[in-house]
């Protein structure tokens, strides 16, 4: 394959020209703890990022032209998974390929039932393990057209997927200095203390009225929010500007509890929202993977809205919440490369109701003007994966103009995934000062 220029920002993956590819090595722990859970009852591991463009999309061709241009040259986007010897309980390691396939990876879909089925029955699809586990999908849409990146979570966080999107497109803003991974020989972060790693593995969620085993299929919404309202509601405090998080997280604490799904006696506390905080240090290029930690964020159920946005701002913004998500990925980094019943009886747990209630993230692209040719990016929204018993998961990314705010539930539960969205929506406007 010939050689092309990397982007700058991203971190060199490939082989240098005539160099012979490396061995399958063992996959890292949290890519290993994903790639496991792919085999758990009715879970997929999938997760979608979906773009949005107002303009003429490009042709099949041109597209794989540009994803093989930019993109042939990362090493991640080659990794097969697989176990050594096909046996069950060895552990899990990534096989880098010696080429990369356009033609299978990058793909023109229809949608004749709307975006948002299309993007649930892909969401839901495992991807084969017999090739790298992403595709991109070329979708029309009234507006233009849309490209929907179709993804195994071992392989890819959400910002890799976005430094993705963003090398892909013409016309990209200057980089914002921003997270990215974590240099040899730097000093580690402080280790969790006792007490606090004790409470971190304590029992402090409520399980929702629709916890219990996922079906096999899955329901998505979506709703675009103006910035402007966005950035309203982060003037709400008096205390000084709340983070956009922040925002986001008290809005879906409001909308659980208008939708009824906060269970009985509401005013009570124990609704947590397991939240993934990237780990990634603020110098030196983006490196792609999964480098984040997660975090449970308590969502209040008070019914002012301000009150809310108060409560999780001030948890978010403690000095300790960041270097509590890296201490976490410090401890599971370091971990042996081996299966046994504690490990894998933690993994369990972790995924339960009890230890968190629902899983909500926030990325932001931090750039605007971006596109294809002369059709721009008008919005992006992330789908992520459902756990074995939570069977709601709400994302909100930010590009340019508009924030999406996406809900995924199983097909059991789509009712929530349509309502969810805009309940969000009105929890915003009503946070504003």
């Amino acid at each position: 394959m010939t050689p092309h220029p990397r982007p700058a920002g991203l971190a060199p993956e490939a082989p240098a020209p005539g160099a012979e590819h490396p061995a399958a090595r063992p996959m890292p722990p949290l890519d290993a703890w994903m790639y496991r859970d792919q085999n758990s009852g009715t879970i997929c591991l999938t997760w979608c990022l979906v773009a949005w463009f107002q303009g003429a999309p490009p042709s099949l061709p041109e597209l794989r032209g540009r994803v093989l241009r930019r993109w042939g040259h990362h090493e991640r986007l080659s990794l097969t998974p697989g176990t050594p010897g096909a046996a069950p309980d060895a552990w899990p390691e990534w096989t880098p390929g010696p080429d990369f396939d356009a033609g299978h990876h990058v793909v023109a879909s229809t949608a004749p039932d709307g975006l948002e089925a299309r993007a649930a029955q892909l969401l839901a699809q495992p991807l084969g393990p017999a090739r790298p586990p992403w595709q991109l999908h070329l979708l029309p849409t009234d507006e233009g057209f849309a490209l929907l990146l179709r993804t195994h979570h071992a392989l890819l966080d959400g910002v890799s997927a976005i430094t993705l999107l963003r090398a892909l497109l013409d016309a990209p803003a200057p980089a914002v200095p921003g997270p990215r991974a974590r240099p040899a020989g730097r000093a580690e972060p402080p280790r969790l203390g006792p007490v606090r790693a004790l409470a971190d593995l304590l029992p402090r969620a409520r399980p929702l009225p629709f916890h219990g085993p996922v079906d096999s299929r899955r329901a998505v919404g979506w709703s675009r929010v103006p910035l402007a309202e966005v950035s309203t509601a982060r003037d709400a405090l008096p205390s000084g500007r709340a983070s956009a998080n922040a925002v986001f997280l008290a809005a879906t604490a409001g909308a659980l509890r208008a939708a009824g799904a906060i269970g009985r006696l509401p005013w009570l506390p124990g609704v947590c929202a397991m939240v993934p905080v990237d780990v990634r240090d603020g110098d030196g290029p983006v490196v792609l993977g999964n480098h984040y930690a997660t975090v449970r964020v308590p969502l209040p159920a008070h019914e002012d809205p301000r009150r809310r946005l108060a409560a999780v701002d001030g948890f978010t913004r403690r000095a300790e919440f960041k270097r509590r998500a890296r201490a976490q990925a410090l401890l599971v980094a370091s971990r042996p490369r081996k299966h046994g019943p504690l490990g894998d009886a933690l993994g369990r747990y972790a995924n339960s109701p009890l230890y968190s209630s629902l899983l909500c993230s926030s990325v932001a692209t931090h750039a605007d003007g971006l596109g294809i040719g002369p059709s721009r990016l008008v919005g992006i929204g992330g789908l992520p994966p459902l756990g074995p018993e939570r069977a709601l998961a709400v994302t909100m990314f930010l590009h340019d103009a508009h924030a999406v705010v996406a809900a995924v539930t199983d097909h059991g539960h789509q009712a929530l995934a349509a309502r969810l969205p805009s309940l969000i929506r009105e929890e915003i406007h009503a946070m504003r000062p």
